[in-house]
């Protein structure tokens, strides 16, 4: 009995248990949602503000430089051939890749045994056909002159023939008389005659002889000009490249031994796109005559020359774009045929532009304007010209002076307010300017001064120029910088 009243005891204390935790649970419960059946309150929030670098908008005179990469080639270059077959006997001593040669210089000559035996062969037969023509000119004198006899012993004959018919007329003379001198007299004419067909045939001798005297002229001006072409000769002062010869080797006709390229006459071709070619040319449609920088970049120390532009390519080549253009270069110095470039063309100037960073235009089209309470604006403005880093957009007058945000980002836009901060290099104590000059310890000016002398493929006047500025004691930081990167250091 005890241990079932216990048991009951037990059981009754944990149904009250039970019953108060559910009781506080309910409360628990009822509370929560009468909480969230409350209106929400937010706290204020105050206005996010950016940090942007802006610049300010100056409208005026830009002329946009319009940028390419071409070739240097060559207006004259000349491939020097063979021009006879033969035996190589001789080369000038500067006949190499880079001599440089002056006009009517002896480049190279071939064996000339045969063409000068031809030559004399043609000359013999000159002076044989010389002297046939001396003798038949005399045997034409003679034939005139046995004509002249003929001609006066026939007239003899005939006043012969006359007289004895006077005196047969006048009784005195015979008949048979005058029959033979009537026979003489025909036989003095028929002599006339045959000298008269010698004459003839002398003259035609005459006429051939200065025919076949002409051909052995002819004859020999061809074997002396055979020989003459055992020598070949530099048509224009230039410099040799492409050498492909020796002394005593075989060539034949017409084969190529290396080309002769005049150094002072070269031009840049560059390729521009269709757009840009557009803003280039003038109003008619002609392309300007405007002048052209060529720059050549050398570790640093850049070569640059003045052309002129001069013409374009008739046709658009298969599978390009856009025009190919030419330039004459009028100072060539340290430029050489073939180098990679960069050029330089000054378009016409523009009115009422302004230049600003190329990040502070959108792909929008849009340039973010600050107003008086340092919110942004979204303005439209329209690109005409991408220069490196900048821009060049034509936006209406009003927006000048005002202050635009330089580089945009994806948390800035319209409505939004900035604190505005001045480029960098706009502050008074901005970070000091990077030297132009340094100087260098004996051992990095030792280095750089064997990897200048090691390249060969820098021009001798620039090669000088460089160690002559190595070898001061302040060196263009630059020109370092350049020559180090090239060096791997």
């Amino acid at each position: 009995m005890r241990f079932f009243r216990r048991a009951l005891v037990g059981l009754f204390l944990m149904a009250v248990t039970v019953a108060i935790l559910a009781l506080a649970g309910n409360s628990v419960w009822t509370a929560m949602q009468d909480r969230m059946a409350q209106e929400t309150r937010t706290p204020p929030v105050r206005e996010r503000v950016f940090s942007a670098e802006v610049t300010t908008i100056a409208l005026g005179r830009e002329t946009p430089v319009l940028t390419a990469f071409g070739e240097v080639r060559s207006r004259r270059t000349l491939e020097l051939r063979a021009p006879a077959e033969g035996t190589v006997i001789e080369l000038a001593e500067n006949f190499e890749d880079g001599g440089a040669v002056e006009a009517g210089q002896l480049l190279l000559r071939i064996d000339p045994a045969e063409a000068q035996s031809a030559r004399d062969t043609a000359a013999a037969d000159l002076r044989d056909a010389e002297n046939e023509l001396a003798e038949a000119t005399r045997a034409l004198d003679l034939a005139r002159e046995d004509v002249a006899a003929a001609q006066r012993q026939a007239e003899l004959r005939a006043r012969a023939f006359e007289r004895q018919q006077d005196l047969l007329s006048r009784g005195v003379g015979s008949a048979v008389a005058v029959e033979e001198a009537e026979l003489a007299a025909a036989t003095a004419d028929q002599a006339v005659l045959s000298r008269r067909q010698a004459l003839a045939t002398a003259e035609a001798r005459v006429a051939n002889a200065e025919t076949a005297l002409e051909r052995r002229r002819i004859a020999l001006a061809d074997a002396e000009r055979v020989l003459a072409q055992t020598e070949l000769r530099a048509e224009f002062s230039g410099v040799l490249s492409d050498v492909a010869v020796v002394a005593g080797r075989l060539v034949s006709r017409n084969e190529q031994l290396a080309s002769l390229i005049d150094p002072d006459a070269l031009e840049v071709s560059f390729r521009i796109s269709t757009a840009q070619y557009a803003n280039l040319i003038s109003e008619t449609g002609d392309l300007p005559n405007v002048p052209v920088r060529v720059i050549l970049d050398v570790f640093g120390l850049d070569l640059s020359a003045e052309a002129r532009l001069t013409r374009e390519s008739g046709a658009v080549e298969e599978g390009q774009s856009g025009r190919l253009l030419f330039a004459r270069i009028e100072e060539p110095r340290g430029l050489r045929v073939g180098d990679f470039v960069r050029v330089e063309v000054a378009e016409p100037p523009l009115a009422q532009v302004a230049r600003l960073p190329a990040t502070a235009y959108g792909s929008d089209g849009q340039i973010l304007v600050l107003d008086d309470e340092n919110r942004l604006e979204a303005v439209e403005v329209r690109l005409l010209r991408r220069q490196g880093d900048d821009v060049l957009v034509s936006l209406p007058p009003a927006y000048e002076g005002r202050q635009v945000v330089a580089a945009r980002t994806p948390v800035l836009g319209e409505g939004i307010r900035i604190n505005p901060v001045a480029p960098a290099g706009d502050e008074a104590d901005a970070a000091a300017p990077e030297p132009e000059t340094i100087a260098l310890d004996p051992e990095r000016r030792a280095r750089l001064i064997a990897f200048v002398e090691a390249n060969s493929f820098i021009p001798a006047d620039v090669r000088e120029r460089m160690l002559n500025q190595l070898n001061q004691d302040e060196v263009p930081a630059r020109m370092v910088a350049r020559l180090e990167e090239r060096m791997g250091s």
